[in-house]
């Protein structure tokens, strides 16, 4: 029961919400002694302790693929599947900048093209330095608004691959002509 999803959780894109995170990942979070001893009975509520403990974000790391926490914490919220609002609510907390960019990452795999952009888009001018963990399990430092950048455009962010996002319109200059 403890690596399920919520019996009342939806579905994301199609499938289970867990079936986001590629399976080998996935167990290798399941194995973590992070995922053993931190998550085991967190609610959305109780996410935030933890995510206000994170000190960096990335995916996996080292020789034997080490999932960071940052990564546990994002598998545990695609298990509840909380409600959006919750999600909204960890994004608006400006005092805690990696539980924001959990919410960010969380909103960027489960919401739909028109939430990505207006929820993630106001955070290309927030500056505030990340540590970011890289596969070789050096840190270095990013910016909130390079990782929202990752976010937008690139295929796969801290190991995970994300789902595909419309392309967003902008305005040309025929079709104003046109009118």
């Amino acid at each position: 029961m403890a690596n399920k999803t919520v019996g009342d959780a939806g579905t994301v894109h199609g499938a289970n919400p867990q079936f986001l995170v590629e399976k080998i990942i996935r167990t290798r979070i399941y194995d973590t002694l992070y995922w053993k001893e931190h998550c085991f009975a967190l609610t959305a509520e109780t996410v935030i302790d933890k995510a206000v403990q994170l000190d960096h974000i990335g995916g996996v790391y080292g020789g034997s693929i080490k999932p960071t926490p940052f990564l546990c914490l994002t598998l545990k919220l695609l298990q509840l599947a909380p409600d959006k609002d919750i999600i909204y609510a960890y994004i608006a907390a400006k005092d805690f900048k990696y539980l924001q960019a959990l919410g960010v990452f969380y909103l960027r795999l489960v919401g739909t093209a028109k939430e990505c952009y207006s929820y993630l888009e106001p955070f290309l001018e927030d500056f505030r330095k990340l540590r970011h963990m890289k596969r070789d399990g050096q840190y270095e430092l990013m910016h909130m608004d390079e990782f929202v950048d990752q976010l937008l455009r690139e295929d796969r962010v801290c190991d995970i691959i994300l789902p595909r996002l419309m392309v967003r319109m902008q305005p040309t200059f025929f079709s104003d002509v046109l009118l």
